[in-house]
């Protein structure tokens, strides 16, 4: 069972809290993406799991034990990491085959789990080459066959796509989700970059400070995030942020700022009228047109190809952002009307950031 439970795990350094008493679990065979800016404490949680850092308190079970005192190679994980340190004098076959001539494995096992690690990340025909004549994408996918070959049942990965092109990541993502579904093991992966987090995880955690601010499928993150920091980390563009109130009008509720007001949906509490909040709305819930009540003016606007980013001022300190079909006729200077999607319209505590609808 490659199931892992972090209780109350905590990691100080000096008067610095990196890690400050997270609690959750990673499923036998999940992927699990830990993600969130620089200086979150991702990282050191991976490395607490590997063995590579003491934690200050807290448990960490892996299976049914508890592995606090349990060294790095006794844990029975395997890790990949954004330096891949691959051996440049050796070839891509003794690279791959090294753990196992350490652990002195005959050499007829050896030739056979390192071909089918080779043939699982599709790298067979460059057994034969070095290190330096592989391209970045090659050298990765050796670094995991590096892995695969040892027969985890728990991959720790931390950033291992960072020094990759755009392109080149974007393929590796496929790569990674073909290559869990096929070897079903538990994999735990540390990024900043939600984009790999929202494509390939079973479940992300969100972490900010040290804490945990959410943990929940790509989807739950993005479509309800549980504080004004998830919302503005995740989606491209950033989730729009409008300071205001919130009104009580006759039997609905209204969201009044000192530009705009907008009605929300009836599901809002009643017991929020006179609250100060941000609300939040997703470029692709902003419905911009020429004709309507709410008036504002292009600032500028940005082709995707799929679609066109409306940026556009309404009498706010910032301007809102808008996703328009790639054909709109809107150009900076044009007027236009707006409307939010009143189901889609996400209501933080102005103080707290917390989720209140």
């Amino acid at each position: 069972m490659a199931r892992i439970v972090l209780r109350d795990l905590v990691k100080t350094f000096g008067a610095y809290t990196a890690v400050d008493g997270i609690n959750f679990e990673v499923k036998d065979g999940e992927f699990l993406i830990m993600v969130g800016p620089s200086g979150c404490g991702k990282t050191t949680t991976l490395n607490m799991i590997s063995g590579l850092e003491t934690p200050t308190s807290g448990e960490i079970v892996i299976g049914n034990a508890v592995v606090n005192d349990l060294e790095p190679g006794e844990r029975g994980l395997g890790m990949v990491f954004q330096d891949l340190a691959l051996f440049p004098h050796m070839s891509v076959f003794e690279n791959i085959a090294f753990g196992l001539r350490v652990k002195r494995v005959p050499e007829d096992e050896i030739r056979r789990r390192v071909v089918a690690a080779a043939e699982a990340v599709h790298i067979k025909p460059l057994l034969d080459k070095l290190p330096r004549q592989c391209s970045g994408g090659e050298s990765q996918r050796v670094a995991l066959a590096r892995t695969i070959v040892t027969n985890p049942s728990v991959f720790l990965m931390d950033e291992p796509l960072s020094s990759l092109d755009a392109k080149l990541r974007v393929d590796m993502r496929t790569e990674l989700k073909g290559l869990h579904r096929r070897l079903g093991a538990t994999f735990v992966y540390v990024t900043h970059d939600q984009a790999e987090a929202m494509t390939m995880a079973d479940r992300i955690v969100v972490m900010n400070r040290g804490r945990v601010e959410q943990l929940g499928t790509p989807l739950e993150i993005y479509g309800r995030p549980a504080s004004l920091f998830v919302a503005g980390f995740f989606g491209t563009p950033t989730m729009n942020f409008i300071e205001g109130t919130i009104e009580a009008e006759g039997a609905g509720r209204l969201f009044r700022s000192r530009a705009i007001a907008h009605p929300l949906p009836a599901s809002v509490p009643a017991a929020l009228a006179g609250r100060s909040v941000v609300l939040g709305v997703r470029a692709e819930h902003v419905f911009v047109e020429k004709e309507g009540e709410r008036r504002g003016e292009v600032r500028l606007t940005e082709p995707l190809g799929d679609a066109t980013l409306v940026f556009f001022d309404c009498g706010l300190p910032t301007p809102l952002v808008a996703k328009a079909p790639p054909n709109t006729p809107l150009a900076p200077g044009h007027a236009l009307a707006f409307r939010f999607a009143p189901e889609h319209c996400h209501l933080f505590d102005a103080v707290a950031g917390t989720r209140l609808n």
